[in-house]
């Protein structure tokens, strides 16, 4: 029985121990199976979307890679080296998926696939070149997101005249308040804009800003005296004296002056004051009848009066130039046979009577453009009298 049992214990002991074996066969093999394979893997360096790490991989192409990686790549992806190119040892791989942004130049959108990062690199791969007074929103150096919506607003030339004062600027406004605002151009409450704040604003249009300012002035202006005339029954007809003598009044006027741009357009009187009263002048007016010496009376020299000589000529109310009247306005043509003579009033005062060589009784009533000092002219009613009488020297006795 010993050994039997002896034998059987042997027999197991002997499967037991080849069981091991096989079993550490099997695990050495496939530790060695294992290092061979990992031995085999290819190390790449791996950017995705700019972030970097290092990877071993059997992929055999940059696609296999990724597929193992559960990167999905579309076309507009931008990736390096391409999708179908075998992978070696030591590859680097770099891989940026593109995002799709929306780019409006003056109103019209565009939708752009890109990788790149910000807006100022997006226009420069699309080749939108910009002037400096172009307007964009957001910024150039603002950072790409997906969706972004990026507004490019060209600028076009534009006249402005500000109170008269005209330049040309650029603009990316569309109206005109939006203009001005640009150009800082501030308006006063009464100013006024060409076209109106509201409208649309075009290429080569000109904006027009009226300066509009409402003034006071105040002026003073003379108040022209009256001549008040007078009739005086003490004075002789003709004659004139001054009562009172006239003087001007002063007012102040008020205006309200509306100037565009400096120069006045409108002027609306806004107070009248009184400063000064006026004072008219009063003339006393002769209206007692002048005597006059008839041709009927004596000749006959007188013996009072004081007595002068004087160079002397003759005229009638039918003369170049004569009116009929004498300057105290007596009426020679109803009155032929009057004897009036014409003086210089300096010398002889009108109303003057006088007796004169020659003639005899007369009364200074006229005056003429000739007859300066010691000069008179006496009145015949016909020419040929006044032929006759010529030119000479009489004497004549002032009477009165």
């Amino acid at each position: 029985m010993s050994n039997t049992w002896k034998n059987k214990f042997t027999k197991v002991f002997k499967r037991r121990n080849m069981a091991i074996y096989i079993t550490s066969l099997l695990v050495f093999m496939v530790a060695i199976g294992f290092t061979l394979y990992q031995g085999t893997k290819k190390t790449v360096a791996l950017t995705i979307d700019g972030e970097n790490q290092v990877v071993q991989t059997h992929a055999k192409t940059v696609e296999d890679l990724l597929d193992d990686l559960n990167i999905s790549v579309s076309e507009q992806d931008y990736l390096q080296p391409e999708a179908t190119a075998e992978l070696s040892d030591d590859q680097e791989v770099t891989w940026k998926p593109a995002m799709k942004v929306t780019v409006s130049i003056d109103g019209k959108p565009e939708e752009i696939w890109t990788t790149k990062k910000t807006v100022g690199e997006l226009l420069e791969e699309q080749q939108i070149v910009l002037k400096e007074t172009d307007k964009i929103t957001p910024e150039m150096g603002s950072t790409l997101t997906t969706a972004m919506n990026i507004a490019i607003d060209r600028s076009f030339s534009l006249t402005v005249v500000d109170g008269g004062a005209s330049k040309e600027v650029w603009s990316t406004s569309t109206t005109v308040a939006d203009f001005l605002e640009q150009q800082g151009v501030t308006l006063n409450e009464l100013d006024r804009v060409e076209p109106a704040l509201d409208t649309t604003i075009a290429p080569n249009g000109v904006v027009n800003v009226v300066r509009v300012e409402k003034v006071t002035d105040v002026v003073e202006e003379p108040i022209n005296f009256a001549v008040v005339s007078k009739k005086d029954n003490t004075l002789q007809q003709g004659k004139e004296k001054v009562v009172t003598e006239g003087k001007e009044g002063l007012v102040s006027n008020v205006y309200e002056v509306i100037k565009e741009n400096g120069v006045e357009v409108s002027r609306s009187l806004v107070s009248k004051t009184v400063v000064q009263e006026k004072q008219d002048k009063v003339v006393a007016v002769g209206t007692k009848a002048v005597q006059v010496a008839s041709r009927g009376q004596s000749s006959a020299a007188p013996t009072g009066g004081k007595e002068i000589t004087v160079q002397s000529t003759a005229y009638t109310s039918y003369c170049t130039g004569c009116s009929g009247k004498t300057a105290t306005g007596f009426d020679l043509r109803n009155n032929p046979n009057a004897k009036i003579i014409a003086v210089d009033p300096k010398v002889i005062p009108l109303g003057t009577k006088v007796w004169v060589e020659g003639y005899g009784y007369a009364v200074a009533s006229d005056t003429g453009g000739a007859i300066k000092g010691n000069k008179i002219d006496v009145f015949f009613p016909e020419k040929s009298q006044a032929y006759k009488w010529g030119r000479k020297k009489v004497k004549i006795r002032i009477l009165n």
